[in-house]
């Protein structure tokens, strides 16, 4: 009885314990849906791509395919595609992806860094930073070229021009360069094309990052370069091209240059000042003692250090080389009703006209860093920006005489923000850089033991006592007490500004905030917050608010570029993940984030390959071949390069004539350097031959630069590191989100195959990430800055976080989709000049061959392109890569209906030429000879036009008064503006 009982009794507790697992199981098992009641939302490439699924179903049965994976096999040639998934980590949601940034944004250390060496701290207004730089309305901007909806960017960048014409006292400048280094570089690369001379002679005061960019700039010209003290220059040989000179110097000194000048001019000689817009405030302009040309940057005039990026480089020169001039300049002319109008003057210089014989390789300027700075000229104006300047500079007198006080020896005589101290006997630098550490100050450090402090318009009195401790000087007040301060000023000098600047009404009228006038400008101009920008080659895509927020990370801004490199861990984390996850991306094995413009890129890719050869002792290899189809920056850069360019020719499809390819490779096999290639092609079809070409010019000892202005295509479905490329720039600007901003910033950083990863570009202050080593052959530094723009990488990271590698397939096939799906709409009213024959699609982007137009109706692409103006639309790329046509790209973030309102848009305005070809309107007198049309001119009592007020206003029922985009000013009269160069704000223009 007792051992039955015992059996019931483990009977039920096994029972018990069953009856527990079970339970156990069943928590397990809700457990394990909570993920599906809780999900993780990252949904983030929803909101990104723009066709909902059931539009995305509707336009592939349009098409013909029941799957976008269907889609992209047809159109992406099988040898060269992927076939297996981007390794990329799980995409993040949009808050978990700010959590993460600002988690390794952290880690950078905010010192206060008065290292100087061009680059300074600075307060940016809150309101210029919530309505310039945080505003999509002036980030998201395409370089002004249809000026007639760009009226605000153009006149921003006007008051741009005019200040730093103003501050230089040069009467020309241009709409901004890159930085200083390469303002620099293109002012010596002018010099050289002005008198034909082979020797350019460097102050070796200059900054040392300036010195090593115009270096390998000129090696590819061929240039003999000359680092010394301006006193050994000997001009009277008249062998120099031009000298380069700081003012103030790298080491804080103001020279006068006076008779180096005058001496240059009697020889023939140009001279270039290297200076500072905010010392100019003060200092006497570099025109006064005759120097011909002034570059530099503006970034310390309201734009964040941003570890070296973006900031607008400017170039001034006098008006006799305006002809000469490097870059976009903004020009006024007039409209066809005689207003005063803004356009680009000067256009046909631009290198996509004048391909391998451009003065420079430049497209991307810095436009948004630009009119920052011109809205902060604006908003402190003359006075505010003296008194900014004297605050700086009465900082720097206060620290000479406490420091020098305390027995240290300083060598500047006159100076404007920067001290070079000599440390004296009781202390050395290693003790004074041991307490600035306690302080977290950087200071610069020279090898001999000197260092040097450069000051801000941030110094507060405390920061002087910090400095005046680590020196073991005396407190600020008892300097203060000892020495009359203006003793030592620069108004008590010959250097003193005497000549006045920003006299012109905008820069002394808009001082408060409720004053300033960045919707009065802003409103000017289409961006994508108010339509689709339908731009072939320049994929103007959704440039989110998540991956815009990190920019404005106080720990991104406010990291000086030559700190050291332990203060920047968060960016260096950034770097190596951006890095990892793009050459996943590309196939290539490393990447270099200095170029900060596309064509930067390309000539740092070129220039690699270039040193590529000749570390194999074949310095003979300098033919490059290019497609004529090619972007005109590929011409431009291989020439810059110092390669001698032979052009493909192109079938009547759009490919590359395999026979023509074949013959110059056979010509020119001894000598080949190179291919440049875009893929897809610039005509928009996948080529399926493009991996046979890389194999061809393998053959032939050649290298394949590879274009990824065209990667928005690619990306998860090929990868050309895969399919035979060397090395390709990346537009981050395009492909990976970062804004366009009228007209920049840019960023190319460059991926390369390992053989080439030893001689990506170098810097010669901080050693770029990821390059060290005994194998490192650089061909030296094309930027300032190490890491080019390293400001608003964070937003190409972000992108490819919240994509994940899915989303960023799909985001590829759906711009392939959105690209055939309008020309599928458009082909029975205009005719898609290239199709793959392969298989009738195009890539991500087609062109619409308008030609035939000119013949039946006087109708070319720049009457589509004003006329669509109308329709609330800003034109696509005109004339590029085929005359009188039009290259489209939709990208993936438009969706379906937006689409629709574009081709309804065509489709409108075929059937207007449509019935001139009738003869139911006048060849001349239309709607769109005359367009675009204005406000003022609708309203108008005299309205002489043989169509009615309503078809110029409101063409199209889509067309509506409450989402109307009025044009502000009419049809652009380039002819006069030509005859007419004005470049900086003229008296009779409007003062707001």
């Amino acid at each position: 009885m007792h051992n039955q009982l015992h059996r019931i009794s483990a009977v039920l507790r096994m029972r018990q314990k069953m009856a527990k697992f079970q339970e156990f199981r069943q928590i397990a098992r809700s457990l394990a849906t909570i993920p599906e009641l809780f999900p993780n939302k990252t949904d983030f490439p929803t909101r990104h791509i723009g066709p909902r699924k059931t539009d995305v179903v509707m336009m592939l049965e349009l098409l013909g395919f029941k799957s976008l994976d269907e889609l992209s096999d047809k159109a992406v040639p099988k040898e060269i595609q992927l076939n297996r998934p981007l390794i990329i980590e799980d995409p993040l949601n949009e808050h978990e992806l700010i959590d993460r940034i600002r988690s390794i944004a952290k880690t950078n250390e905010i010192w206060r860094s008065y290292i100087g060496l061009g680059y300074h701290n600075c307060y940016v207004p809150h309101t210029i930073q919530r309505n310039i730089f945080e505003n999509p309305g002036w980030t998201t901007q395409y370089t002004p070229y249809q000026p007639e909806v760009a009226q605000g960017r153009l006149e921003s960048l006007l008051n741009y021009q005019t200040m730093v014409a103003d501050l230089t006292g040069l009467e020309v400048a241009n709409a901004s360069l890159l930085d200083e280094g390469t303002a620099a570089a293109e002012a010596m690369s002018l010099c050289l094309r002005h008198n034909k001379r082979m020797k350019i002679y460097l102050s070796d005061r200059l900054h040392p990052q300036t010195i090593s960019v115009v270096k390998t700039r000129a090696v590819a010209f061929n240039q003999e370069v000359i680092v010394g003290p301006l006193s050994e220059v000997d001009l009277t040989k008249r062998d120099i091209s031009g000298v380069l000179l700081q003012y103030p110097d790298t080491y804080g000194d103001v020279q006068d240059f006076a008779k180096l000048s005058a001496t240059a001019k009697a020889n023939g000689t140009l001279v270039v000042a290297a200076t500072d817009l905010m010392a100019l405030t003060l200092l006497r302009p570099p025109a006064e003692f005759g120097a011909d040309i002034a570059v530099g940057t503006s970034q310390r005039l309201g734009v964040p250090l941003g570890y070296g990026g973006p900031h607008a480089g400017f170039f001034a020169c006098k008006q006799t080389l305006v002809r000469l001039l490097p870059g976009r300049m903004i020009g006024v002319t007039r409209d066809m009703d005689g207003h005063d109008a803004y356009r680009l003057a000067l256009q046909t210089r631009e290198q996509h006209i004048r391909r391998d014989k451009a003065t420079s390789n430049i497209c991307t300027a810095q436009a948004l860093l630009a009119n920052m700075s011109a809205m902060y000229a604006i908003y402190h104006g003359p006075e505010g920006l003296k008194e900014i300047a004297n605050r700086i500079h009465n900082g720097a007198i206060t620290l000479y005489e406490g420091i020098r006080a305390a027995g240290h020896r300083i060598t500047n005589n006159v100076f404007f923000d920067t001290l070079h101290i000599v440390p004296n006997g009781s202390m050395n630098v290693d003790e004074i850089k041991t307490r600035a550490e306690s302080k977290k100050i950087n200071l610069r450090y020279f090898d001999d033991g000197s260092v040097s402090i450069a000051l801000d318009e941030t110094v507060k009195t405390e920061d002087l006592e910090d400095l005046l401790w680590i020196f073991k000087a005396q407190p600020v007040a008892e300097v203060i007490d000892r020495q009359n301060i203006m003793e030592n000023s620069i108004h008590n000098s010959p250097f003193k500004r005497t000549s006045p600047f920003l006299t012109h009404p905008v820069f002394n009228k808009h001082h408060s905030e409720s004053r300033m006038i960045y919707e009065a400008v802003g409103n000017k101009d289409i961006s994508l917050v108010h339509s689709m920008i339908p731009l072939g080659s320049c994929t103007m895509k959704l440039n989110s608010t998540t991956e815009m927020i990190p920019c404005s990370f106080r720990h991104f801004t406010e990291i000086h570029p030559f700190a050291p490199v332990e203060q920047a861990k968060g960016y260096h984390k950034m770097f190596e993940e951006l890095e990892k996850d793009l050459c996943e991306i590309t196939g290539y094995d490393k990447i270099s984030f200095q170029p900060n413009s596309g064509a930067q890129g390309e000539y740092a890719g070129l220039r690699a390959i270039r040193s590529y050869h000749e570390s194999k002792g074949e310095h003979h290899r300098n033919i490059c071949l290019i497609p004529i189809s090619a972007h005109g920056t590929n011409p431009a850069s291989a020439q810059m390069a110092g390669m001698k360019v032979q052009a493909i020719k192109v079938c009547s499809d759009g490919s590359i004539d395999m026979v023509h390819l074949k013959e110059k490779l056979q010509q020119h096999s001894d000598n080949l350097s190179c291919l440049m290639i875009t893929y897809p092609s610039t005509h928009g079809i996948f080529e399926e031959t493009v991996h046979d070409i890389c194999r061809l010019v393998h053959h032939y000892g050649g290298q394949v630069y590879l274009d990824g202005a065209n990667m928005n295509a690619q990306v998860g479905l090929c990868r050309p590191g895969d399919y035979g490329s060397d090395v390709s720039h990346l537009n981050l600007h395009k492909t990976f989100c970062i804004p366009h901003g009228g007209g920049g910033p840019g960023m190319g950083p460059i991926g390369v195959k390992n053989h080439l990863a030893p001689f990506l570009p170098s810097h010669p202050i901080i050693a770029p990430f990821g390059f060290l080593g005994a194998d490192q052959q650089s061909f030296g530094t094309v930027s300032a800055a190490p890491y080019g723009s390293s400001a608003i990488l964070p937003i190409s990271w972000s992108y490819i976080k919240l994509m994940g590698g899915k989303g960023l397939k799909r985001a590829t096939q759906v711009a392939i989709l959105n690209a055939n799906y309008m020309s599928k709409r458009l082909e029975k009213h205009y005719k898609t000049l290239y199709k793959d024959p392969r298989s009738d699609l195009v890539a991500h982007e087609f062109i619409l061959d308008i030609r035939d137009l000119k013949k039946t109706a006087d109708i070319e692409a720049v009457d589509i392109a004003k006329r669509l103006m109308d329709y609330g639309f800003h034109a696509p790329t005109m004339s590029f890569p085929v005359a009188g046509t039009l290259m489209i790209e939709p990208t993936e973030s438009e969706d379906r209906e937006e689409l629709d309102r574009f081709c309804e848009a065509m489709i409108g305005i075929r059937n207007e030429i449509k019935e001139i070809e009738e003869g139911r309107m006048d060849r001349r007198m239309n709607p769109l000879k005359l367009a675009p049309h204005t406000q003022l001119q609708v309203v108008s009592s005299n309205w002489n036009r043989p169509y009615t007020r309503e078809q110029a206003a409101f063409p199209i029922s889509l067309v509506k008064p409450d989402n109307k985009i009025w044009p502000t000013v009419g049809r652009i009269d380039d002819i006069y503006g030509d005859k007419h160069l004005v470049c900086t704000c003229p008296p009779m223009l409007p003062d707001y």
